[in-house]
């Protein structure tokens, strides 16, 4: 079955660096879209960046700068390296895949447990 497992996630400061991966099973990596969308309680889950099959990306203009996606279809593994993490980047982190690279979740079929990110002050 599809399986999408997030790990890296923990509590570090501002201005700090973290590396996020997804684990990809059961589905054909190299052909789908694979995005990583961020969620705080009581808010709209948020796109942060997408790679589409041919490894080209978006990037929210929030983190634009600072957070890049990457992804390694030998692997099955799709990445997101976060510098210069501040307060407000404090989120669940999904990863997602789905047909088509875009920043909206109702593009994304599979997605993947999170994993929390915690920036202090």
């Amino acid at each position: 079955q599809v399986q999408l497992v997030e790990s890296g996630g923990e509590s570090v400061q501002g201005g700090g660096s973290l590396r996020l991966s997804c684990a990809a099973s059961g589905f054909t990596f190299s052909s789908y879209s694979m995005a990583w969308f961020r969620q705080v309680p009581g808010k709209e889950r948020q796109g942060v960046a997408s790679i589409d099959h041919r490894g080209v990306t978006i990037t929210a203009n929030s983190v634009k700068g600072r957070f890049s996606i990457s992804r390694d279809n030998a692997k099955n593994t799709l990445y997101l390296q976060m510098n210069n993490l501040k307060p407000e980047d404090t989120a669940m982190y999904y990863c997602a895949a789905g047909s088509y690279a875009s920043m909206k979740s109702y593009e994304y079929v599979y997605w993947g447990q999170g994993t929390q990110v915690t920036v202090s002050s």
